[in-house]
């Protein structure tokens, strides 16, 4: 079933399975139906292939040999899945030390690309790729967007930053390998975005939800109603947590299927994990990772169904391999089988993560917890801020949200806040201070929105 492509070379094994043609041809309602489709014990088969041979690939670099070492571990080790728990974490502080290309697996020679954070807290984080990685996160990412429906007649539009975010190409390239027509808008200037969706017939677009609720405010502005003046039928949207409720939100304004994707430049980007038409959670690919979920203190596994921190380990990259990567984002383990026929883990939207969780009063709240309660309220719109502030030695917390429409009725708006205040104290276990402000007034971001601001350190 698995050929080897670069055998003396030491790469990786690869399913031999068709790819789609122009016309939509051989692949049915699978991409690549052959991984797409495998048993539990089939991919578990593959996995364990894949990680022995990436364990013995590691051990070309540097880093990992003293890691190895440090932990009396050798590739002989690894004879089952599970053993998966001797290897080393690998961390996003572990990159920002070896930068720029110290956890390299080959020589730069061999790279194409880079990919790189914005360094705002230290050195950035570099991810190197190679021609084969860069064609495997294309098919990733193609699978993903063939599942939920698009065919190479469709027209994608991807309203995401192009650069070194990966959202941007890695969409693109995704996109072109289904075989459709790409249109690589961008992000923002929302008017030359509505006028593409309707001059070229735009039935699909990749961007951040919260950017997907300005172009919808945008659009009423300029009168164009989405179902009526558009051929839109899918939304992507990922790249910043975001709850079910603005989710649903979404689809109720757009009047199409929002799916929720996955994605961190340290996997590739975009197409780690994806929703199918069921939409019960995310889809990752496990053969292109393993996937634990953890404890975050303890770094033990935790039980399906109880959140944890996620770990992936990548098992078909060349450039630069990562073994048990600590993500940060907190998720848990929904099943994995699915009505959709593919058996690879489904786990549940991210929760948040533990390094945006915010403690205030000694009590662990995350952000999306406040925008479940704000989102079901039809008064409001969707941009908000969190503003966390220190005052006479009390830490308070300040949530500005914009109404959806302007009132001059003052008591109907004391009512809403009250109202407001009571879930979020039911939901978050603290009173915060909220204030309703007219549209437009918050500030919009092209790339994903900033919902916290801690001015607290000012005061620390």
């Amino acid at each position: 079933m698995y050929t080897y492509m670069y055998e003396a070379k030491g790469r990786f094994p690869e399913v031999d399975t068709p790819l789609p043609t122009k016309d939509g041809q051989g692949a049915g309602a699978y991409f690549n139906p052959v991984p797409e489709t495998m048993s539990r014990a089939e991919l578990e088969a593959l996995q364990l292939e894949r990680l022995q041979q990436t364990v013995r690939h590691c051990l070309t670099n540097p880093f990992y040999q003293k890691k190895f070492q440090e932990a009396g571990i050798t590739p002989n080790d690894i004879k089952s899945l599970a053993d998966v728990r001797r290897l080393p974490f690998t961390t996003k502080q572990d990159l920002r030390d070896t930068y720029p290309f110290g956890m390299a697996c080959v020589p730069l020679r061999d790279c194409v690309r880079l990919h790189s954070s914005s360094g705002t807290t230290g050195n950035p984080t570099v991810i190197l790729h190679t021609q084969r990685d860069l064609d495997e996160w294309a098919n990733q990412v193609a699978r993903n967007l063939w599942m939920v429906g698009l065919r190479p007649d469709d027209v994608f539009q991807n309203s995401s930053g192009y650069g070194m975010f990966t959202g941007g190409l890695g969409f693109q390239y995704g996109a072109e390998r289904l075989g459709m027509l790409t249109v690589p808008a961008a992000a923002g200037n929302s008017l030359r975005q509505i006028k593409f969706i309707k001059d070229f017939g735009t039935t699909a677009i990749h961007a951040v939800p919260s950017y997907v609720t300005r172009l919808y405010e945008v659009m009423q502005e300029e009168g164009v109603d989405p179902r009526r003046d558009t051929k839109l039928k899918v939304l992507a949207i990922g790249a910043e947590p975001h709850s079910e409720e603005q989710r649903q939100r979404i689809e109720q304004m757009m009047g199409v299927k929002a799916y929720n994707s996955f994605g961190m430049s340290e996997m590739c980007g975009p197409g780690v994990g994806f929703e199918c038409p069921e939409q019960n959670g995310l889809h990752f690919w496990e053969d292109y990772y393993i996937v634990e979920i953890v404890d975050p203190e303890t770094l033990e596994p935790v039980p399906d169904g109880e959140i944890g921190e996620l770990v992936l380990t990548t098992l078909c990259r060349e450039a630069m391999p990562l073994l048990r990567y600590r993500t940060r984002d907190l998720t848990r383990v929904l099943g994995r089988t699915c009505p959709c026929g593919r058996n690879h883990v489904r786990l549940d939207r991210m929760r948040g993560r533990s390094d945006d969780m915010m403690v205030l009063r000694g009590v662990n709240i995350f952000p999306i917890q406040i925008e479940k309660i704000l989102m079901q309220f039809s008064e409001l719109a969707s941009n908000y801020l969190i503003t966390l502030t220190t005052d006479d030695n009390n830490d308070n917390m300040t949530v500005e949200v914009e109404l959806a429409q302007p009132t001059d009725d003052y008591k109907q708006l004391q009512t809403l806040e009250r109202e407001i205040r009571r879930r979020l104290k039911d939901e978050i276990l603290l009173t915060p201070i909220v204030r309703l402000v007219n549209k437009g007034t918050l500030p919009v971001s092209e790339g994903k929105a900033v919902r916290v601001v801690d001015k607290r350190k000012v005061y620390q």
